[in-house]
């Protein structure tokens, strides 16, 4: 095994062990694009698996898109000639899937979870790097995110209960995989999607980020990705801190679900937005904007019988007070 091999072994070893991903014993589906960092992972993991005792597999999501023609095919015959069990998921050509990101992402993450239940895995493991989460950072910033959009590659995370999503890549960087894969030898399918100017991700990658390297600093990519890795932290702690502010702050008034204003008005404006968030997605919206966590915000301080606008699904907000006479923020379907 030759030193860079040697290198990445051991980091994704010691990742496993400090951040205890992927257990001994356990059965991964390794979902495989065909592109250099899911070969990367595969590779990698199939030569630690004796000493982790995995069972894996792989799984491919075949979009159906022109651009892809073959792909699907070139997965399958790498996939044979690993002798791995393998699993093939296509989507409805009645009902074609968009070719955007966020469409493709969703129906992908759907398929996968699909798969793990069907067929009993417990872990679905992914190729995302440093460099996704560079991107990721920077795609979410340019479209206003919080420290939650900025911090969204996470190390892990549920897809179903008893299914967790893992990323045991994100400290290794794209130009590592890629000189894996030559190493290797690896059949590396050229993405073309990856290369065409009119997804903001492709832009990102191929025009932002190595000017941002050449006019800022060589190592940006590794500097954002810390970036993320801190507010993940961040962001963990917050969330919990605002899921104990909803818990003491949450009561019903009659029907309705409300809040009390007065332990709202208690806390800083941070943990506010985020446990009026939280409230807003567990009684009206999923995805809560900005502007509507600010419409919520205006009502802790305001008089009784303040509305907000209507939201979705045609409820609304207003201040009411409790059997206490104490003003309360509640949710009117």
């Amino acid at each position: 095994m030759g030193r860079i091999f040697g290198s990445l072994h051991h980091r994704l070893h010691r990742t496993l062990h400090q951040r205890q991903l992927l257990p001994t014993g356990q059965r991964l589906l390794i979902a495989v694009s065909g592109g250099q960092d899911s070969l990367c992972l595969w590779q990698l993991l199939l030569e630690l698996q004796s000493k982790w005792g995995w069972e894996l597999a792989i799984a491919h999501c075949d979009h159906g898109w022109e651009l892809d023609a073959g792909l699907a095919d070139h997965v399958t015959t790498f996939a044979q000639s690993q002798k791995a069990q393998f699993y093939l998921c296509k989507t409805n050509p009645e009902t074609p899937l968009p070719p955007t990101e966020a469409a493709a992402r969703d129906w992908r993450y759907a398929a996968l979870t699909e798969i793990a239940q069907t067929y009993n895995f417990t872990y679905v493991v992914t190729g995302h790097t440093l460099s996704d989460r560079a991107e990721t950072l920077l795609y979410n910033l340019f479209r206003g995110s919080g420290a939650d959009g900025l911090q969204s590659l996470s190390w892990q995370r549920p897809l179903a209960p008893d299914i967790h999503l893992i990323r045991p890549l994100l400290d290794i960087s794209r130009s590592e995989t890629g000189d894996f894969c030559r190493q290797y030898q690896l059949p590396v399918w050229e993405d073309a999607y990856n290369q065409d100017p009119s997804y903001a991700r492709s832009r990102i990658r191929h025009q932002l980020l190595p000017r941002l390297r050449q006019d800022f600093h060589p190592q940006v990519e590794v500097h954002l990705a810390q970036t993320a890795e801190l507010l993940q932290a961040d962001v963990a702690y917050l969330e919990a801190q605002a899921a104990e502010v909803l818990y003491q702050a949450r009561q019903q008034v009659g029907d309705l679900a409300c809040l009390q204003c007065a332990i709202l008005a208690q806390v800083p404006l941070a943990l506010q937005r985020r446990v009026l968030r939280q409230f807003l997605r567990s009684t009206a919206i999923t995805a809560p904007t900005f502007s509507q966590i600010e419409e919520l915000i205006s009502l802790i301080t305001a008089p009784n019988q303040t509305r907000t606008s209507t939201f979705p699904k045609g409820g609304s907000f207003r201040v009411q007070k409790n059997q206490s006479k104490k003003n309360c923020i509640c949710y009117c379907p």
